[in-house]
């Protein structure tokens, strides 16, 4: 799950990002929004967290372009929760808004809940051939057993699980799972599918498709 910060206070946009990676999102961060409309050229992002007065472009215009778009969605927050702020910042297409200071827990739910929209719809836990993962919970196990899994093991294999059995493509998972500065020529995704595989044990359940990616065996649809 990719997700865009912008937000120009520094401390609170490193607070914010630590936060939502802690979650499990992969996060690049914008201090403007000119940098925030120039990385969504370059990036399909699930969901964009805006802050509404940032500097360079103001936040209004940038949230009506990405709603122009139609490609992310749209978190606004702001320090102001009054009524007329959240009627003003929902007319221009947000999908949420959230006033600051707000509880880190309900901004996380929040995204959770705006990912499912901008996703098709598929099951609360993913399984295929004695894998069951929990997206929410943040757990994988596979015929009971515990998977000790690192951020960037369990997204790929959230990838995968979601796929339904379709194969995913390298550039896919970098996209979805790595951030901005990962190195589109990296060998991270092989090494990280390799470790997951050693994890996951007999019998193999993650096939490589030469020259177009990855898919796991057994999927059960989403939906």
């Amino acid at each position: 799950m990719r997700v865009l910060l912008v937000e120009d206070e520094r401390p609170l946009a490193g607070y914010i990002e630590a936060g939502l990676r802690k979650h499990g999102f992969t996060v690049d961060v914008a201090l403007d929004g000119q940098s925030a409309l120039d990385k969504c050229e370059i990036t399909p992002y699930d969901v964009v967290v805006l802050d509404r007065d940032v500097p360079v472009v103001h936040g209004d215009v940038v949230c009506r372009r990405l709603v122009r778009r139609g490609s992310s969605r749209v978190l606004m927050l702001t320090a102001s929760d009054a009524v007329e702020d959240r009627v003003g910042g929902l007319m221009l297409g947000a999908d949420d808004y959230l006033g600051k200071p707000f509880a880190f827990s309900e901004l996380v739910a929040r995204v959770h809940a705006l990912v499912r929209r901008s996703a098709p719809a598929r099951p609360p836990v993913l399984r295929a051939a004695g894998v069951e993962l929990d997206p929410a919970r943040r757990s994988a196990e596979r015929d009971g057993r515990l998977l000790r899994l690192t951020p960037k093991e369990f997204g790929v294999l959230e990838q995968l699980l979601a796929a339904g059995g379709d194969v995913v493509s390298s550039e896919t998972l970098l996209d979805k799972v790595w951030d901005e500065y990962a190195d589109p020529f990296t060998n991270a995704i092989r090494i990280t599918v390799g470790t997951l595989r050693r994890k996951l044990g007999d019998p193999p359940l993650i096939e490589t498709v030469i020259g177009a990616g990855y898919r796991i065996g057994g999927a059960e649809c989403p939906g």
